[in-house]
């Protein structure tokens, strides 16, 4: 683990993907996206993730900090679309995955294991 990160290892993998020079996935890069909000957390409005009726899709510039269940995972406000400044918002965050981005962890400490067990993943 990485004894400099308060995030845990994902400060020295972004600095592997920089220094190799890694293709990721542009979800984890920040776009505008119409989203609403959920338990407080930013879901994609798309066909798996439907806001509930009266409740508001708007346009925010989120993006991923991990990728999941279309219905489960959140996004996090951000700018953060060129990996530097992904490394620089990842060194400065105190937002964990945990609670913050995944749902599973809205309903249960071990939802995520619950649904391994269950053969989602």
């Amino acid at each position: 683990m990485c004894s400099r990160c308060p995030t845990g290892p994902s400060l020295d993998i972004w600095d592997y993907i920089r220094s190799r020079e890694v293709e990721v996935p542009s979800i984890y890069y920040a776009h505008q996206r119409e989203v609403f909000l959920r338990d407080g957390m930013w879901m994609a409005s798309n066909e798996w993730a439907v806001p509930p009726e009266g409740v508001a899709t708007e346009t925010r510039m989120v993006r991923y900090r991990t990728v999941g269940d279309a219905t489960l995972t959140a996004a996090v406000e951000s700018d953060a679309d060129t990996i530097d400044k992904i490394i620089e918002e990842t060194a400065a965050t105190r937002l964990t995955e945990r609670g913050a981005t995944r749902g599973d962890d809205r309903v249960s400490e071990a939802a995520m294991e619950d649904r391994k067990k269950e053969g989602y993943f």
